[in-house]
């Protein structure tokens, strides 16, 4: 199947956002000051769990859909 050129180029910025969102989110979890993601003992809590396991499937489904689409634009330039 052959991908078009604004097809690739938005599978490929979606696949980078999806990085850029997720690694800003997981930092600011990590420097959490509200207690959610941390206990009084510094233990880690369900939602730091929680979020944790979104981040990483989120880190495989961007690096999935950025690799297509970084082949999409690839195979455009290849043609062109």
């Amino acid at each position: 199947m052959k991908l078009s050129r604004p097809v690739s180029w938005f599978l490929l910025a979606f696949g980078v956002w999806s990085w850029v969102i997720w690694v800003t989110f997981i930092k600011n979890l990590f420097k959490d000051v509200s207690g959610l993601a941390f206990d009084d003992a510094g233990d880690p809590t369900a939602y730091l769990w929680v979020h944790l396991t979104l981040a990483v499937v989120s880190f495989v489904l961007g690096t999935v859909v950025g690799w297509i689409g970084l082949r999409g634009v690839r195979a455009l330039r290849q043609t062109s």
